[in-house]
């Protein structure tokens, strides 16, 4: 149940029965990325090709009971809230290990996409398209209280096509209350806000307050990086580059940048957050630039004016309407056995 600022309070974090997978359908392949907190395999799902992440353990029980809650309210709010720019969430399980399945994208991450384009840059209009994605991603979550707190190009995946990207891992993601205390030092550090940092913050395990504006400053910087195809803050070290942010308020050069690209940057990276616009007046900003772009027949459509910004109603029947039936069972581990390289979840796990 949502309170009534719209926010899902973190007690309410729990592992819906209707998302609960079934593990004997669930198979796996190669693995396709992993990170500090869990690996992801490419796997099958009913037929259905998918992205398995098994979480870590934890090597002690007080990381062991960290990485729960992570994995407890990454499945919370990806079972909450959908958007077409956010990766779709189809279950999970927490035996025999922590597993979150969603879509399989097979684009890649945008990371390894534009590494893979150096020197060359996006087109003007492909960069700021991209950028709308993100930003609607963005507005969904904010929306509905959400912070991400890890906006990077690691955790936006391409589509197929490589014309559309979807937002992945909310694992750091929590919900924003006036009240709460939450741990600086989240994210990755050179994309991350200045105010996350302090000569007393800088410890490991400090709090202070923030809010949501934390991922408008993360989205400049992934803003410029798409514009520019480089590392922003080259030639410094990630703990260098959030040192100059936070202590000398430094940030990336826009000056080669048209006037409304560099407005756009210049505002989302202010020291001050309370300055930074939120995401629907960012995405209105980008699609009037893009309007600026396009030739006199090219017509945006209607929807991209739109915000989708949908939490799954409570009959929502999740993962339920992809379970299989008993009768099916065998046919599925069948036809997952036959797929190459492919192994049933449980001989893996």
């Amino acid at each position: 149940m949502e309170s009534g600022n719209g926010f899902f309070p973190l007690e309410e974090c729990r592992l819906d029965p209707k998302w609960l997978i079934d593990p004997k359908l669930l198979f796996v392949g190669p693995k396709i990325g992993e990170g500090a907190h869990a690996k992801v395999y490419e796997g099958k799902y009913k037929n259905q090709n998918v992205a398995v992440k098994v979480m870590h353990k934890g090597d002690n029980p007080e990381e062991a009971t960290k990485r729960e809650g992570r994995f407890m309210r990454e499945v919370t709010l990806l079972s909450r809230v959908q958007h077409k720019n956010l990766v779709k969430f189809i279950g999970a399980c927490m035996e025999p290990v922590m597993v979150v399945v969603t879509e399989l994208l097979l684009g890649g991450s945008l990371r390894k996409y534009l590494i893979n384009m150096r020197p060359r840059k996006l087109e003007p209009r492909v960069a700021v398209a991209f950028a709308l994605d993100i930003a609607r991603a963005m507005e969904c979550l904010h929306s509905h209280g959400i912070i991400h707190r890890d906006l990077k190009p690691e955790n936006l995946l391409l589509t197929a096509d490589e014309r559309a990207v979807k937002l992945v891992d909310l694992g750091l993601a929590r919900e924003e209350t006036l009240t709460e205390m939450m741990t600086a030092e989240t994210g990755t550090y050179r994309w991350m806000a200045p105010e996350l940092y302090s000569t007393v913050t800088l410890r490991q395990g400090e709090k202070k307050h923030y809010n949501h504006k934390v991922d408008v400053y993360s989205f400049a910087i992934v803003l410029w990086e798409l514009l520019h195809n480089r590392l922003p803050f080259e030639g410094m070290s990630n703990l260098q580059a959030a040192y100059a942010a936070a202590f000398k308020n430094f940030r990336p050069s826009a000056d080669d940048l048209p006037e409304e690209l560099a407005l756009i940057l210049t505002s989302c990276w202010q020291e001050d957050p309370n300055a930074r616009p939120n995401f629907s007046q960012i995405i209105q900003m980008l699609l009037h630039y893009l309007s600026t772009l396009s030739p006199p027949e090219y017509v945006v459509s209607s929807h991209a004016f739109n915000s989708e910004n949908v939490v799954l109603p409570p009959e929502s029947p999740g993962t339920s309407s992809l379970m299989a039936s008993r009768d099916e069972t065998d046919d599925i581990a069948k036809d997952a056995r036959d797929s190459k390289g492919f192994s049933c979840f449980g001989q893996c796990f």
